[in-house]
């Protein structure tokens, strides 16, 4: 597999290739991971570095990417020496890695789009050149209708729509009592530097919702300063707000676990829900914006609450009901518990060794030559 993000920085992507690695290994397959590589970086042992990354900005983010000559030469060297039944390139747009293989090589090759934006302005200007490569591709994935949408418009063709997955026994975390507070738990799960996440949305609706439940506490976990954003606070709401900085995967689930309500405030660039279903897989009650990838994942909202994207009078509304309403909380516990069943490895990965079989039969065999 290609990665063009460094895997030294958290995000859907990265998540998606190592937890796919991982399934593919337990199941006695040969894996190999290329990827950026930053020095202080703790990768497995499966993961070849493509490069040092530098920062890109992309889709309302900073993508830490690799690309040159030297990226080039890696890429090429790594796919001569694995000389791999099927090499599955992630993000095959993004200036990185993923793109630089399709160049070096025949494949066969297996595509998966995460991205979506409603126009990438970006994408049109480079279709041309970037044709040539993407048409190499055996087969894609899209990780959501409107991934796939997004890759019909600017690449063409078509596409399996395979979500993200996760391990969902591993958000079976046990609530700590440190993080708990006696008029409910609010979590968060995201880069606190990056605007779309949508921090800055749940702090503006803390005073209303520490004026009607002056014991609440509000867990923030993620990369970024959270000293910066605890001074955007009033005075008086500081104490109820914990910024716990980066926290390991056991962290995350005793987090998740405890929660009362789990809000994604994101504005927007989202692809997919990720971490919705995580809250969902430790049982938290979900209140999220309403972009189309969260509604999805939300079936309409019936796995969880919705709200305007950026508008934090309605978060605090909707956040307010779940914590006064026992009966609701436990009635989208329950269903999330189910519904988060769907997107568990063992559902998905069937359905991506398919594709790995159909593209690594010889094309004499499928009539390609």
């Amino acid at each position: 597999m290609v990665c063009p993000y460094s895997l030294g920085t958290p995000g859907g992507v990265q998540n998606h290739v190592r937890d796919l690695a991982e399934a593919l290994l337990a199941l006695g397959h040969e894996v190999s991971v290329l990827a950026p590589v930053d020095a202080a970086d703790t990768v497995p042992p499966y993961v070849v570095s493509s490069g040092r990354a530098v920062g890109v900005p992309y889709n309302g983010s900073v993508a830490r990417v690799t690309f040159g000559p030297r990226t080039a030469a890696r890429v090429k060297s790594w796919l001569t020496e694995g000389n791999f039944d099927v090499v599955h390139v992630h993000e095959p747009t993004t200036p990185s890695a993923s793109i630089i293989a399709l160049w070096s090589a025949e494949g066969p090759f297996v595509a998966t789009f995460h991205t979506w934006q409603v126009r990438s302005r970006a994408m049109s200007a480079a279709a041309g050149l970037l044709r040539p490569a993407l048409e190499k591709i055996d087969a894609r994935i899209a990780v959501s209708e409107n991934a796939r949408s997004m890759m019909v418009q600017h690449v063409g063709g078509e596409a399996v729509v395979i979500p993200n997955g996760l391990y969902t026994s591993r958000f079976k975390g046990t609530p700590r009592s440190e993080w708990q507070g006696s008029d409910g738990t609010i979590s968060f799960l995201g880069r606190m530097d990056e605007p779309r996440k949508g921090l800055g949305v749940l702090l503006k609706a803390v005073p209303a919702l520490v004026a009607e439940r002056p014991n609440l506490r509000i867990l923030v976990a993620g990369t970024g300063q959270g000293d910066e954003a605890s001074r955007s606070l009033p005075a008086r709401c500081r104490d109820n707000v914990f910024f716990l900085g980066a926290i390991d995967d056991e962290a995350r689930a005793d987090m998740l676990a405890g929660s009362d309500v789990y809000v994604a405030p994101h504005l927007g660039g989202e692809s997919f829900g990720i971490v919705l279903l995580e809250a969902m897989a430790a049982g938290a009650p979900v209140v999220a914006s309403d972009l189309p990838a969260f509604r999805q994942v939300l079936d309409g909202g019936r796995l969880g609450e919705l709200f305007e994207p950026g508008d934090h009078t309605e978060l605090t509304a909707r956040a307010l009901k779940l914590l006064s309403t026992p009966d609701e909380r436990l009635k989208l516990h329950t269903a999330g518990l189910t519904a988060v069943q769907r997107y568990d490895w063992s559902v998905l990965l069937p359905e991506l060794m398919s594709v790995y079989e159909l593209v690594a039969r010889p094309r004499r065999q499928r009539g390609l030559w």
